[in-house]
């Protein structure tokens, strides 16, 4: 029963981030069109513009784009939270067989972009930037994928949704460690007693979720004030609400259906909206070739593949772990690829390394949009070149869909 529920749940998510991806390029398209037109000046004006109160100690006023970064993006990591928690209990990551080869592509996809990005910018001012083109963009590649449909094996879908669930748990642990700045421990200290009390609800099988999220504003606020990114308060609520390994609906399971349209149609769409308005000008084509730019695209275009690629064989020549079913190398490769998407998290790394330096942010979201672009495109034609190379062998008519994964 708990392989439904982890079938049901895997689905939903891939129609809805495959479809939420597809807003999220006319959200791009939309925000480049509007920085670059005469509404530009006006669309920036806005998202200076403050909001919220500032009251008996209370504050909570800031610009619209703080709210976006901070508040509606606190609750993508929620759902990102929910997603790593329940593969942990009853999905890809449940088990050390399981979880081995995406854990090992993931920190292999990590670990080769970030070393690629910092062997080109150590000792300069971009070298901040280092956990830039970690991370993978779960919606655009899942959208790319499914672009491909019973062209791909659907085990290879589970294998890069997985992967890139691990890529946002690291990505998220260097936001938390690396990008927090003049911490304030006390409001640390009231953050991590009101987790501690979520964690003691969960071990009394409190099941309402009002009682979850109440207190999770709470964390939002005094993690917000104590100098960690705020965002991190999502991800402690996601890890304290209960979930079961049986077909039982749960109260996680509930919350991540609730949640996963609003952040795939919405709130990553806003983002995107708010944070490519890339003005372009005749130096940024210049910025590709700079320390930064390179770093940037070398890290993703080519750094993603050769990482995951690399550990995975590594994983599955040790034995440690098996490849995905009626996937090829040729297959991981292409998965690897399409793991160089890394929008919307690389975006979200560069504002906490760039903070306040205009140009330098602009020429870095301009090289990761060029990277992804890139990254997408080779991706989704490498893997549909592999689909066609495989029917050849088989004797497969061109329209006829490869085999796939039975339990899926």
């Amino acid at each position: 029963m708990a392989k439904q529920i982890n079938l049901k749940s895997f689905q939903e998510f891939l129609k809805s981030s495959s479809t939420g991806g597809i807003i999220l390029i006319i959200c791009v398209i939309v925000s480049l069109i509007i920085a670059n037109s005469g509404a530009g000046a006006g669309f920036e004006a806005l998202l200076a513009s403050e909001i919220g109160a500032d009251m008996a100690g209370v504050h909570l006023r800031y610009p619209i784009l703080l709210w976006i970064n901070d508040g509606l993006m606190a609750i993508f990591f929620l759902l990102v939270g929910l997603e790593i928690k329940r593969e942990m209990v009853e999905g890809e990551l449940s088990s050390i067989k399981k979880a081995s080869l995406p854990i090992l592509a993931a920190i292999g996809g990590v670990l080769a972009p970030a070393l690629i990005y910092f062997s080109l910018n150590s000792d300069t001012e971009t070298a901040s930037g280092w956990g830039i083109p970690m991370a993978t963009d779960i919606a655009f590649a899942i959208a790319i994928i499914s672009m491909l449909g019973k062209r791909a094996p659907s085990s290879l879908k589970i294998f890069l949704s997985a992967l890139a669930i691990v890529d946002d748990l690291m990505a998220i642990l260097v936001i938390a460690i690396f990008y927090s700045t003049d911490i304030q421990y006390t409001y640390l200290l009231y953050a991590f007693g009101i987790f501690i009390f979520l964690l003691l609800l969960n071990k009394l099988k409190v099941k309402n979720l009002a009682a979850y999220l109440i207190p999770g504003l709470f964390i939002w606020y005094f993690i917000h004030h104590s100098g960690v990114h705020a965002t991190i308060a999502g991800v402690l609520t996601a890890f304290a609400i209960p979930t079961t390994p049986d077909a039982t609906e749960s109260p996680l399971e509930k919350l991540e259906h609730i949640l996963v349209n609003p952040v795939n149609f919405l709130i990553m769409p806003v983002f995107a909206l708010a944070n490519t308005n890339i003005q372009f000008e005749s130096q940024m084509l210049q910025g590709l070739t700079t320390a930064l730019g390179l770093g940037i695209i070398a890290g993703l275009v080519i750094g993603k593949p050769l990482g995951i690629t690399l550990f995975s064989w590594i994983a599955v020549k040790l034995g440690i772990s098996k490849m995905p079913k009626y996937a090829t190398w040729a297959h991981i490769v292409g998965v690897g690829m399409l793991g160089g998407i890394g929008f919307t998290m690389s975006i979200f790394i560069a504002l906490l390394s760039f903070s306040g330096k205009t140009l330098i942010l602009s020429e870095a979201k301009f090289s990761i949009l060029t990277a992804s672009v890139i990254s997408g495109a080779l991706g989704y034609f490498w893997l549909d070149q592999v689909a066609k190379r495989s029917k050849v062998k088989t004797g497969l008519r061109a329209d006829q869909p490869l085999q796939q994964d039975s339990d899926l």
